[in-house]
């Protein structure tokens, strides 16, 4: 038995507002949309993310995550590049001690998004001693 993939429901008050965020500055593809059940499905590359606006199901009010969404690229320079004067920014790339180069920004609804990707540290001898 095995788990084959991880697809985030974003609840949100702005569907349509959301749909175009994630679609027009972060380049998603709009999959599937069902305005009756105000739900979305989208992708882009390897990562799907689905959208549903407020139901009888699950009680909402506003966006409210306590963590954030990791996304890993292999182009963490180029996509800040791309969408830094197009969103809320919560901080700049940086290069961190665990071999990862990455940014965060807030999507329309507030959540926070992470992008990163791999490096490699060149830690010298004399560094080391």
């Amino acid at each position: 038995m095995k788990l084959t993939a991880l697809r985030p429901i974003l609840r949100t008050n702005h569907l349509e507002e959301t749909i175009r965020f994630y679609t027009g500055v972060l380049g998603f593809t709009l999959a599937e949309y069902n305005e009756t059940w105000r739900w979305a499905s989208l992708y882009r590359d390897e990562v799907s993310i689905m959208l549903a606006g407020p139901n009888e199901h699950v009680p909402f009010e506003q966006a409210a995550f306590t963590g954030s969404f990791y996304f890993n690229t292999d182009a963490v320079d180029a996509l800040w590049l791309q969408w830094k004067d197009k969103v809320k920014v919560c901080y700049a790339p940086e290069t961190f001690e665990w071999e990862m180069r990455e940014f965060a920004i807030y999507d329309n609804n507030g959540y926070i998004l992470q992008f990163g990707q791999a490096v490699e540290m060149n830690v010298s001898l004399s560094e080391e001693a």
